[in-house]
């Protein structure tokens, strides 16, 4: 087993050769390097990894897998064709390609999926510091508001948020983050309550630091790590989220393709044309088996009780 006194001190880059890294340098660079043997020990973890990053590649060059047009063109000649040499995964009811669509239709359910983690971050981050930071009131408020909503099933909540505003991609996006939220609220403010108390922050504090340096420096950095964990294991729920309000036609609309929607269209061909749910059903479910795997591995890899 490759141990750490057997790797060479990395240097940062723009500096010179015969610059002596520092301690602080050289602590990060062993953390990088054991957190990644401690992930790559995990084999189901590197296969989520594998997974996810395929799943993103395949939205990300989906005008080269597949054809744009066969997405919405219908072709009532060729409805409900099995799968075969001229469509891979078959067509549907209306004669569509369910292989460019299901190609296509990871755009737009990695795009919710990606957006929801990214607000829903950006605002536990910002509600959960003022809670931990702050305290008193602020944080009772806030606090006994973030307990209603994780009492509610988050399906639900966001089933509820998207009825009050419409559908579409937009408002499920603002649904699924606000529903979200709250979970990434407890867990910064968890964090933010136990680095709050370090010594090196009331040093901080006695060397006149103000309260956005100490916030930017030392507290949002040392919460990245259960940030990061709970945002990849949270990316496989808001995926069921996003495609469970779009198989009930209150997510993605059509023409656009989308996983759930795709479900929704081929119900009532089920016992003719099981291919047409087993093609987004399969997506979904790899897709949200990827992400949790990722997630577990990257839980127990940052986790100091791991290390040897």
């Amino acid at each position: 087993m490759m141990r750490w006194k057997e790797k060479e001190p990395a240097v940062p880059a723009g500096e010179t050769a015969g610059r002596i890294p520092t301690e602080e340098e050289e602590y990060i660079e062993k953390e990088k390097f054991e957190f990644w043997h401690r992930f790559c020990e995990n084999k189901t973890a590197v296969l989520g990894l594998v997974v996810m990053a395929a799943v993103i590649l395949m939205a990300v060059f989906a005008n080269v897998i597949a054809d744009a047009e066969l997405v919405t063109l219908q072709d009532i000649s060729v409805r409900s064709q099995g799968p075969g040499a001229g469509h891979l995964f078959g067509t549907d009811g209306y004669g569509r390609d369910i292989f460019a669509r299901v190609v296509f239709g990871a755009r737009s359910s990695l795009f919710v999926a990606f957006s929801t983690i990214v607000i829903s971050c950006l605002a536990g981050i910002l509600l959960g510091v003022l809670c931990g930071y702050r305290g008193g009131a602020v944080d009772t408020v806030v606090m006994r508001i973030v307990d209603v909503f994780m009492c509610l099933p988050p399906l639900l909540f966001s089933l509820s948020i998207v009825a009050a505003i419409g559908n579409g991609m937009g408002n499920l996006i603002l649904a699924v983050s606000i529903t979200m939220t709250p979970y990434f609220t407890r867990v910064v403010r968890a964090t933010v309550l136990s680095v709050n108390s370090m010594d090196y922050i009331e040093a901080a504090r006695a060397n006149g630091a103000t309260d956005l340096h100490i916030i930017l420096r030392h507290i949002i950095p040392n919460c990245m790590g259960p940030i990061i964990v709970e945002a990849t294991i949270s990316l496989s729920s808001m995926i069921m989220i996003a495609a469970s309000l779009s198989f009930i036609g209150m997510g993605v609309q059509p023409p656009t393709p989308e996983w759930g929607a795709m479900l929704s269209d081929a119900r009532e061909y089920m016992r003719d044309a099981p291919w047409m749910v087993l093609a987004p059903g399969l997506a979904i479910v790899i897709t949200s088996l990827s992400f949790n795997l990722l997630g577990d591995g990257v839980r127990d890899a940052m986790d100091p009780r791991q290390k040897k």
